[in-house]
């Protein structure tokens, strides 16, 4: 199973990206998807749950995102999206998708916390947000 994100880049604050994730290996309609990100200093345990959709396209954000990321996927081309509008400094992150079974969406977000063995990374992606 190979996971792999794009669509990071530098914006100004206010500004928008979308961020990709193609999984090969894998099927995206089956399980659930996440996306987290992680700052400098941070451990790979810590890496904060950003949006999660389950596979009955049931979703989940963090609270700081809420009314401004949207999480989806394209089922038939394994592609998880997340479009990330009026971007803020504070969302200056690299931002990895993830793969696993899940509970519900909610549960999904704190996968990195539990470290599970069986939870599927990309590389992830870089997101920096310019005041």
């Amino acid at each position: 199973v190979h996971l792999e994100e794009s669509g990071g880049g530098s914006v100004q604050a206010g500004g928008s990206l979308r961020l990709s994730c193609v999984a090969s290996g894998y099927r995206y309609s089956s399980h659930c998807m996440a996306w987290f990100r992680q700052t400098p200093g941070q451990e790979r345990e810590e890496r904060e749950g950003v949006a999660a959709i389950d596979s009955n396209g049931v979703t989940d954000y963090l609270d700081s995102v809420k009314g401004r990321f949207t999480i989806s996927k394209d089922n038939a081309k394994n592609i998880l999206y997340l479009q990330m509008d009026n971007l803020k400094p504070d969302d200056t992150a690299k931002y990895f998708c993830a793969a696993d079974w899940c509970w519900s969406a909610q549960h999904a977000r704190t996968w990195a916390s539990e470290n599970a063995p069986g939870t599927y990374w990309g590389q992830g992606t870089q997101v920096t947000v310019s005041s």
